[in-house]
Protein backbone atom coordinates (compact mmCIF):
# COMPACT_ATOMS: atom_id res chain seq x y z
CA UNK A 1 0.00 0.00 0.00
CA UNK A 2 1.10 3.35 -1.14
CA UNK A 3 0.65 6.16 1.25
CA UNK A 4 -1.42 9.75 -0.60
CA UNK A 5 2.73 11.75 -0.51
CA UNK A 6 3.53 8.22 -3.06
CA UNK A 7 0.52 8.77 -5.05
CA UNK A 8 1.34 9.13 -9.34
CA UNK A 9 -0.87 10.37 -11.87
CA UNK A 10 -3.11 7.59 -13.56
CA UNK A 11 -2.42 10.41 -17.07
CA UNK A 12 1.30 9.14 -16.56
CA UNK A 13 0.59 5.95 -16.61
CA UNK A 14 -1.19 6.81 -19.90
CA UNK A 15 1.92 7.81 -21.29
CA UNK A 16 4.23 5.31 -19.73
CA UNK A 17 1.80 2.95 -21.71
CA UNK A 18 2.14 4.99 -25.29
CA UNK A 19 5.68 5.64 -24.84
CA UNK A 20 8.34 5.33 -22.04
CA UNK A 21 10.10 8.45 -23.27
CA UNK A 22 7.23 10.27 -23.62
CA UNK A 23 6.20 9.70 -20.30
CA UNK A 24 9.82 10.96 -18.81
CA UNK A 25 10.07 13.86 -21.02
CA UNK A 26 6.32 15.58 -19.45
CA UNK A 27 6.94 13.44 -15.88
CA UNK A 28 10.75 14.16 -15.23
CA UNK A 29 11.76 16.72 -17.28
CA UNK A 30 8.68 18.65 -17.60
CA UNK A 31 8.73 18.90 -20.99
CA UNK A 32 5.79 19.70 -23.18
CA UNK A 33 4.49 20.62 -26.88
CA UNK A 34 1.12 20.91 -27.76
CA UNK A 35 -0.27 20.01 -31.47
CA UNK A 36 -3.49 20.28 -32.49
CA UNK A 37 -4.91 16.95 -31.56
CA UNK A 38 -3.55 18.08 -27.80
CA UNK A 39 -5.26 21.17 -28.05
CA UNK A 40 -8.36 19.88 -29.20
CA UNK A 41 -8.01 17.24 -26.51
CA UNK A 42 -7.55 19.96 -23.90
CA UNK A 43 -10.34 21.79 -24.78
CA UNK A 44 -12.96 18.80 -25.17
CA UNK A 45 -11.81 17.82 -21.57
CA UNK A 46 -12.12 21.29 -19.97
CA UNK A 47 -16.01 21.59 -22.06
CA UNK A 48 -16.72 18.04 -20.02
CA UNK A 49 -15.38 19.25 -16.62
CA UNK A 50 -17.21 22.32 -16.81
CA UNK A 51 -20.37 21.19 -17.15
CA UNK A 52 -22.54 20.36 -14.11
CA UNK A 53 -23.07 17.18 -12.56
CA UNK A 54 -26.72 15.68 -13.20
CA UNK A 55 -29.29 13.23 -12.72
CA UNK A 56 -31.23 11.54 -15.75
CA UNK A 57 -33.88 8.96 -15.18
CA UNK A 58 -32.43 6.41 -13.35
CA UNK A 59 -28.63 7.89 -13.18
CA UNK A 60 -26.58 10.51 -11.50
CA UNK A 61 -24.04 11.67 -13.99
CA UNK A 62 -20.98 12.62 -11.81
CA UNK A 63 -17.92 14.84 -13.40
CA UNK A 64 -14.44 15.25 -13.26
CA UNK A 65 -14.42 12.79 -9.74
CA UNK A 66 -11.18 12.26 -7.77
CA UNK A 67 -10.49 8.91 -8.01
CA UNK A 68 -7.59 7.46 -6.13
CA UNK A 69 -6.07 3.78 -5.18
CA UNK A 70 -3.30 3.42 -2.63
CA UNK A 71 -2.88 -0.43 -3.68
CA UNK A 72 -1.49 0.84 -7.09
CA UNK A 73 -0.34 4.59 -5.99
CA UNK A 74 -2.14 6.34 -8.90
CA UNK A 75 -4.35 9.37 -8.22
CA UNK A 76 -6.44 11.69 -11.01
CA UNK A 77 -10.22 11.89 -12.13
CA UNK A 78 -12.45 10.60 -14.64
CA UNK A 79 -14.00 12.49 -16.79
CA UNK A 80 -17.58 11.27 -16.14
CA UNK A 81 -18.66 8.56 -13.97
CA UNK A 82 -22.57 7.18 -14.10
CA UNK A 83 -24.11 5.89 -10.94
CA UNK A 84 -27.34 3.81 -11.08
CA UNK A 85 -30.22 5.14 -8.93
CA UNK A 86 -33.70 4.55 -8.06
CA UNK A 87 -34.66 0.42 -9.12
CA UNK A 88 -31.02 0.00 -10.72
CA UNK A 89 -28.65 1.35 -7.26
CA UNK A 90 -27.73 -2.24 -6.69
CA UNK A 91 -25.58 -2.20 -9.77
CA UNK A 92 -22.20 -0.43 -10.38
CA UNK A 93 -21.06 2.64 -11.69
CA UNK A 94 -19.86 3.05 -15.26
CA UNK A 95 -17.22 5.39 -16.08
CA UNK A 96 -16.52 7.74 -19.29
CA UNK A 97 -13.53 8.79 -20.63
CA UNK A 98 -13.39 11.38 -23.40
CA UNK A 99 -11.12 11.01 -26.21
CA UNK A 100 -10.90 13.56 -28.94
CA UNK A 101 -9.55 11.56 -31.85
CA UNK A 102 -10.25 7.46 -32.39
CA UNK A 103 -9.34 3.96 -30.80
CA UNK A 104 -5.23 3.73 -30.89
CA UNK A 105 -3.58 0.62 -31.74
CA UNK A 106 -1.91 0.26 -28.43
CA UNK A 107 -3.70 -0.37 -25.46
CA UNK A 108 -2.42 2.77 -23.40
CA UNK A 109 -5.85 3.96 -23.19
CA UNK A 110 -7.31 1.18 -22.06
CA UNK A 111 -4.89 0.92 -19.19
CA UNK A 112 -5.52 4.66 -18.12
CA UNK A 113 -9.43 3.38 -18.14
CA UNK A 114 -8.77 0.62 -16.40
CA UNK A 115 -6.60 2.59 -13.92
CA UNK A 116 -9.82 4.59 -13.10
CA UNK A 117 -11.86 1.29 -12.93
CA UNK A 118 -9.44 -0.11 -10.40
CA UNK A 119 -9.49 3.05 -8.14
CA UNK A 120 -13.16 3.72 -8.23
CA UNK A 121 -13.24 -0.14 -7.28
CA UNK A 122 -11.19 0.47 -4.25
CA UNK A 123 -13.12 3.63 -3.30
CA UNK A 124 -16.57 1.89 -3.35
CA UNK A 125 -16.12 -1.96 -2.87
CA UNK A 126 -17.83 -2.55 -5.89
CA UNK A 127 -16.43 -4.49 -9.17
CA UNK A 128 -16.62 -2.77 -12.22
CA UNK A 129 -17.47 -5.33 -14.95
CA UNK A 130 -16.74 -2.83 -17.96
CA UNK A 131 -16.26 0.94 -18.76
CA UNK A 132 -16.56 2.95 -21.74
CA UNK A 133 -14.52 5.89 -24.04
CA UNK A 134 -16.45 8.05 -26.03
CA UNK A 135 -14.21 9.08 -28.83
CA UNK A 136 -15.13 12.32 -31.01
CA UNK A 137 -14.43 10.00 -34.02
CA UNK A 138 -16.84 8.24 -34.87
CA UNK A 139 -18.76 9.87 -32.04
CA UNK A 140 -19.87 7.32 -29.88
CA UNK A 141 -19.36 5.21 -27.06
CA UNK A 142 -16.65 2.00 -27.11
CA UNK A 143 -17.00 -0.98 -24.16
CA UNK A 144 -14.36 -1.68 -23.17
CA UNK A 145 -13.85 -5.16 -20.89
CA UNK A 146 -12.69 -5.21 -17.76
CA UNK A 147 -11.12 -8.57 -18.38
CA UNK A 148 -8.02 -9.77 -16.13
CA UNK A 149 -5.26 -9.31 -19.07
CA UNK A 150 -6.02 -6.06 -18.58
CA UNK A 151 -6.28 -5.15 -15.02
CA UNK A 152 -2.87 -7.24 -15.03
CA UNK A 153 -1.12 -4.94 -17.82
CA UNK A 154 -2.33 -1.81 -15.83
CA UNK A 155 -0.77 -3.21 -12.01
CA UNK A 156 2.11 -4.17 -14.02
CA UNK A 157 2.53 -0.52 -15.42
CA UNK A 158 1.63 1.09 -12.03
CA UNK A 159 4.49 -0.84 -10.61
CA UNK A 160 7.10 0.66 -13.58
CA UNK A 161 5.36 3.77 -13.21
CA UNK A 162 6.93 3.83 -10.21
CA UNK A 163 9.75 2.35 -10.21
CA UNK A 164 10.99 4.74 -12.85
CA UNK A 165 9.90 7.42 -11.13
CA UNK A 166 12.33 6.62 -8.33
CA UNK A 167 14.77 5.98 -10.65
CA UNK A 168 14.44 9.27 -12.60
CA UNK A 169 16.28 8.25 -15.99
CA UNK A 170 15.19 9.49 -19.35
CA UNK A 171 14.89 6.75 -21.79
CA UNK A 172 16.63 6.69 -25.50
CA UNK A 173 14.71 8.00 -28.21
CA UNK A 174 13.56 5.09 -30.00
CA UNK A 175 12.13 5.83 -33.53
CA UNK A 176 8.09 4.02 -34.09
CA UNK A 177 5.21 4.85 -36.02
CA UNK A 178 3.71 6.12 -33.03
CA UNK A 179 6.48 9.38 -33.25
CA UNK A 180 4.17 10.58 -35.97
CA UNK A 181 1.32 11.25 -33.72
CA UNK A 182 3.16 12.76 -30.61
CA UNK A 183 2.99 16.40 -30.02
CA UNK A 184 7.05 15.82 -28.29
CA UNK A 185 8.54 14.48 -31.39
CA UNK A 186 10.45 17.77 -31.94
CA UNK A 187 11.51 18.14 -28.07
CA UNK A 188 12.66 13.63 -28.33
CA UNK A 189 14.44 13.72 -32.26
CA UNK A 190 13.70 9.92 -32.38
CA UNK A 191 15.15 10.04 -35.95
CA UNK A 192 18.32 11.59 -35.15
CA UNK A 193 18.78 9.99 -31.97
CA UNK A 194 16.88 6.04 -32.90
CA UNK A 195 17.44 4.94 -29.04
CA UNK A 196 21.45 4.29 -30.15
CA UNK A 197 23.42 7.92 -31.17
CA UNK A 198 23.90 10.43 -27.60
CA UNK A 199 23.09 14.52 -28.77
CA UNK A 200 26.87 14.57 -28.49
CA UNK A 201 27.58 12.39 -31.21
CA UNK A 202 24.98 13.27 -33.41
CA UNK A 203 26.42 17.43 -33.06
CA UNK A 204 29.92 16.06 -33.57
CA UNK A 205 28.71 14.32 -36.90
CA UNK A 206 27.07 17.50 -37.70
CA UNK A 207 30.73 19.29 -37.26
CA UNK A 208 32.39 16.67 -39.09
CA UNK A 209 29.96 16.93 -41.83
CA UNK A 210 30.50 20.40 -42.18
CA UNK A 211 34.47 20.55 -42.11
CA UNK A 212 34.31 18.28 -44.57
CA UNK A 213 32.13 20.60 -46.84
CA UNK A 214 34.43 23.20 -46.18
CA UNK A 215 37.73 21.18 -47.53
CA UNK A 216 35.80 20.44 -50.68
CA UNK A 217 34.73 24.19 -51.17
CA UNK A 218 37.93 24.90 -50.66
CA UNK A 219 39.64 22.43 -53.20
CA UNK A 220 37.29 23.66 -55.70
CA UNK A 221 38.63 27.03 -55.38
CA UNK A 222 42.19 26.12 -55.08
CA UNK A 223 42.02 24.34 -59.03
Amino acid sequence: MYSEDDLLPISALQHLAFCERQWALIHLEQGWSENALTAEGRLQHEKTHEEASESRRDVRIVRALRLHSFRLGLVGQADVVEFPIGNLVDLPPKIVEYKHGKPKAIDCDEVQLCAQAICLEEMTGLHLEEAEFFYGRPRRRHVVELVPELRARTESLALRLHALTEAAVTPPAVWGKRCESCSLVGICLPETMQGKKSAKKYINALIRSSLAEDRVEEGGEES
